[in-house]
């Protein structure tokens, strides 16, 4: 005969205290939690979300950035509206979805071209050699530069008149003609992509470098002994391992890459060929003069960056196999 859990473990038996207390502990646990959270939570709210209320609220009218407090409210007209049978607004503008597109483009790009070299440089300062935290401490130069600084040392150096890299390459023989970079919109892009790879590389590389230092030895010395080849190690042993540390700096680059604003306006400044969401958003609040419709583009950046996070941070929890 079966039994229910109540019938088989009485209310005052030990193992049903021991419940009780372990629940009680946790809640107080979670309100000590809440309470520490609460000033910085507090915070928060006021350091981003009123700014982000305030401009959802400007992208439904018309303000100007000569009179914000005169604007009349137009509802969603900024974002879309049909007059005379022809759609208008941000999300009916072609120049908005080439800057999604440029957008996107250059985050997967370079977020992935970011994780590749920055797995390699980890492993390449994670092995021992002589002089290994003399090149760990160079290696972090490029991410202590401030992105204006580099972005400008760059721009000099891709010059297609005085720049060093047309130098250097028609001095190998690689180029006839000097060439564009920044100014060509088949090679901008690519240009700005390879400037920000350069930077970026050593953040990735430290978060996975941290990984690898935690990472138990007696894996490697079991495989070692068996005679496996070190790659079918890194992919069956070490990618697994440092999986989760992927994750965190995949997010922060992600999050970098799809609000790039000054590596992309210092090198190409307002060109079609690389203006993102940020560059265009800018253009109508401050060139155009168009707080509603620079509001609402500036909305629509928010909308679609938390939407990949959340998309991205879902298929993390199931790679990881923590889903409920």
């Amino acid at each position: 005969m079966t039994t229910t859990l109540n019938e088989s473990v009485p209310t005052g038996s030990p193992s049903a205290r021991t419940r009780k207390r372990g629940t009680k502990v946790r809640r107080q646990r979670v309100r000590a939690a809440w309470t520490y959270l609460a000033p910085m939570l507090v915070a928060l709210a006021l350091v981003a979300g009123w700014p982000l209320l305030r401009t959802f609220y400007l992208s439904l009218t018309d303000a100007s950035l000569s009179d914000t407090t005169g604007a009349a409210f137009i509802g969603f007209e900024n974002y879309l509206v049909k007059d005379d049978g022809v759609w208008y607004g941000l999300l009916a503008d072609p120049v908005w979805w080439n800057s999604v597109w440029n957008t996107v483009y250059f985050s997967v790009i370079s977020v992935s071209l970011e994780v590749v070299f920055g797995i390699i440089v980890a492993l390449l300062l994670n092995a021992e050699f002589k002089g290994r935290m003399l090149v760990r401490a160079a290696v972090l130069i490029p991410w202590a530069i401030p992105t204006i600084v580099s972005a400008k040392m760059w721009a000099w150096m891709l010059n297609d008149q005085f720049g060093i890299i047309n130098h250097m390459l028609m001095g190998l023989g690689l180029i006839d003609a000097p060439l564009a970079w920044t100014a060509d919109a088949d090679l901008s892009m690519w240009a700005v992509i390879m400037v920000d790879v350069w930077k970026t590389i050593p953040f990735v590389a430290l978060l996975v470098l941290a990984a690898l230092q935690m990472l138990p030895r007696d894996c490697y010395e079991a495989a070692e002994v068996d005679g496996i080849h070190p790659v079918k190690v890194f992919f069956r042993v070490t990618l697994p391992l440092i999986t989760p540390a992927l994750l965190v700096a995949v997010i922060f680059r992600l999050l970098d890459a799809l609000r790039v604003f000054d590596v992309i306006y210092v090198l190409t400044s307002n060109s079609s060929s690389t203006m993102t969401m940020s560059i265009y958003a800018r253009q109508q609040l401050v060139e155009f003069q168009d707080v509603g419709y620079g509001s609402a583009a500036s909305t629509m950046l928010f909308l679609i960056i938390a939407l990949a996070v959340v998309v991205y941070l879902y298929l993390g929890r199931r790679q990881l196999g923590v889903e409920k």
